[in-house]
Parts: structure tokens; C-alpha cells; sequence
């Protein structure tokens, strides 16, 4: 009589749709449900920690870098924010795009946009996290920390997964996409208030939109550009491609824990497990 192979997961924690919506309304919500209490706690404090404090230094007036006729009801929706759902709307609001008068920005906008949409990203992590937890997994085997490793650099969670060949395609083709965006651009894709849908789309692409941000900052343009359109969209698709990244990292992360790969996938050679998830 054949064996019976029993369930990697034979008991559910909590529903995981509900436990990742949870999530995105509020971090640490999800863990809450499941009754994960002091994890929970700890995901609130981080990451509406960060939310918080990056609409602070923003002085609330990050989504007044979109132009007067841009500025609809759900016109930020398509921002890295919108990945803590919660924060968002507290800070759609709260602040708005802001009174009549014509404000300044303050010396710390860059850098408070940058943390809330930091905040956005975390919590899709946590959104993951509670996701697979959700459904009787391991913590410890979760891919949340392999697809933000990958979103910091693209390609690195096909690295920590040992396929080397595809992490050094991901990595070339996506980063080098993003360099010649910028090239053709000159610069004007780092800036969120020059280009606020562009760049949201470009951070996705994580360290090296950020690092040429930081780098590229202050940077003038005196004239029109001959290819500024074609930069910008290079930028832009460079980030969303590292979506379709990471969501291959996720998938080969859990066809591993379930057992679905098969035995050419699994040895750390190099390009090992590149085409071999069903």
C-alpha cells in the first residue's frame, strides 16, 4: 500500500487573503489577526514609524509635486505610499495637496518622500509575510526577506536562491535599462517632483534608483531634450520589469517549500533552477 504524503501545511493559521488585506490597511494587522501580538506591535511601530516620520520631514506636502491639472481625488494612487493603505489615506486627508497659498517646500521634502514611499514597499513585505504565514508556513521559510533583497538590488534574490545565470541577467538588463534612461533623460528622471508618476514607477527598482537620486540631485537642465521622453519611460519600465522579478523570486521560493521543483533545480551551481519552476 503506497504511503500517504502528508500536507506541508495541514492546519491554516487564519485566512490569508484577510491577513494580507489587514496588512495593507494597517501594518502589523495581519499578525494581529493571527495572534502574533508582539510581532504585530513591532511591524506598526517600523512601519508606521517610517510613514510617519517621512511625511513629517515632508511637511505633509509630498503629493504637491504633482501639477496643478494632475491633482484628482486618486491621483496619488499610483505611488509607493499607496503600499500602506492606511498611511496613505490618513495622509491624503490630513494634507491633501495642500491650502490656496503657494507654500515652499521644506529643506527635508526629498528625503521625507523617499522614507513614506519606503514605508509603502515595507509593507508589502509584511503584506507577503502575513500571507504565507497565514497558511500554516514556516516563518522562518517566508520569501518576504528573498523578494525585498531583490527589490534592493535587482537580481539579488535570484542570488541568495543560487541561481546565479538569471540574478546576473535580471541584474545587466533591468540596471542597465536604468542607466541608459538616465542617460537619455539627463538626469531629470531622478527627480520625484519633475516627473512624480516616472519615479514612482523607477523606485521599484530599488538601490539603484535610489543611489542615482541621490546622486543626480540639484542636477539643472537648460533646454529641451531631445530624448527626454524615451529616458523617462526607460526608468520607469526598468522598475515595473523588477515586479515581474520578484514575483518569479516568490514563486520559485514557495514551488521549493512545496516540493513541486524538480532535482535539476535544486543544486547550487550556477544557473541552477533558471527555467526549471513549472
Amino acid at each position: 500500500m503506497p504511503l500517504e504524503r502528508k500536507p506541508l501545511h495541514p492546519e491554516r493559521r487564519a485566512d490569508p487573503n484577510v491577513a494580507a488585506l489587514l496588512t495593507w490597511f494597517v501594518p502589523g494587522a495581519g499578525h494581529l489577526y493571527m495572534g502574533r501580538t508582539a510581532f504585530a506591535l513591532v511591524a506598526f511601530a517600523l512601519v508606521g514609524g517610517l510613514y510617519w516620520l517621512g511625511v513629517s520631514l515632508a511637511d505633509g506636502m509630498t503629493f504637491q509635486y504633482l501639477d496643478p491639472e494632475l491633482r484628482s481625488r486618486f491621483a496619488p494612487a499610483l505611488s509607493p505610499e499607496a503600499g500602506c493603505l492606511g498611511g496613505f489615506l490618513w495622509q491624503v486627508q490630513t494634507y491633501g495637496y495642500g491650502g490656496m497659498q503657494v507654500e515652499l517646500f521644506p529643506g527635508t521634502v526629498v528625503l521625507g518622500s523617499v522614507l513614506s514611499a519606503l514605508a509603502g514597499v515595507a509593507n508589502a513585505m509584511l503584506m507577503i509575510q502575513a500571507h504565507w504565514e497565514a497558511q500554516g508556513r514556516p516563518a522562518a521559510a517566508s520569501p518576504a526577506r528573498l523578494v525585498a533583497l531583490g527589490w534592493l538590488v535587482p537580481g539579488l534574490g535570484h542570488l541568495v536562491q543560487g541561481r546565479k545565470r538569471r540574478a546576473a541577467i535580471v541584474f545587466a538588463l533591468l540596471v542597465g535599462l536604468f542607466a541608459v534612461g538616465t542617460v537619455l533623460a539627463e538626469g531629470s528622471n531622478l527627480s520625484r517632483e519633475r516627473h512624480f508618476y516616472y519615479w514612482s514607477g523607477q523606485f521599484l527598482l530599488g538601490l539603484p534608483a535610489l543611489l542615482g537620486e541621490w546622486l543626480g540631485h540639484g542636477i539643472r537642465l537648460d533646454g529641451p531634450l531631445a530624448l527626454g521622453d524615451a529616458g523617462l519611460v526607460f526608468g520607469c519600465v526598468a522598475g515595473l520589469l523588477n515586479v515581474l522579478a520578484l514575483i518569479d523570486v516568490y514563486a520559485f521560493a514557495e514551488d521549493r517549500h512545496e516540493g513541486r521543483l524538480p532535482a535539476a533545480a535544486t543544486p547550487a551551481t550556477d544557473g541552477a533552477g533558471d527555467g526549471a519552476a513549472p
